[in-house]
């Protein structure tokens, strides 16, 4: 396996409840994140919010699509979101909300291993090209997340937008 640690900043003029409100609506991802095909809830969260387990399909600039599910392990309202995944990727993704007004700083760190063996054969060759479409794939859930708020996406990974 061939483990990645990607890490994305956006820089939004939200606020963090709003942001926070569609992070946690994932079922409603594929409207507004275009490379989300589809993300199909498979066990609802308990009370604190955490256990819920959230199937996606993902689709990229590059002509593969990847599968995993997601379990969620951590909410603390309206400032973190963590979870495990498990399936063509396995790791640890986590969201940080930070709160500026009318502003909202969100931080993705995605910590995983590819589960795919010819992903994990081509890697010595392909990482920067991996990373760069993960790179494709968040600056489009950024601007995705923007429109769907009725925003503006300032920035991504401190570069204006």
């Amino acid at each position: 396996m061939s483990r990645y640690t990607l890490v994305t900043d956006w820089e939004l003029d939200a606020p963090a409840e709003r942001v926070w409100n569609a992070l946690v609506c994932t079922q409603e991802w594929p409207s507004w994140w275009h490379y989300v095909e589809r993300a199909q809830e498979l066990l609802k969260p308990g009370p604190d919010g955490t256990g819920a387990i959230t199937r996606y399909t993902w689709s990229s600039r590059l002509p593969y699509r990847l599968t995993f599910d997601m379990r969620t392990t951590v909410m603390e309202r309206p400032r973190r979101i963590e979870g495990e995944a498990l399936g063509d990727l396995k790791g640890h993704g986590r969201w940080d909300l930070r709160d500026s007004g009318a502003r909202t700083s969100v931080r993705y760190t995605w910590s995983v291993d590819t589960g795919k063996a010819w992903m994990n054969a081509l890697a010595p060759l392909l990482a920067p090209v991996f990373e760069w479409n993960h790179g494709q794939v968040m600056l489009e859930g950024g601007r995705g997340l923007a429109r769907h708020l009725g925003a503006r996406l300032l920035s991504m990974n401190g570069k204006p937008c």
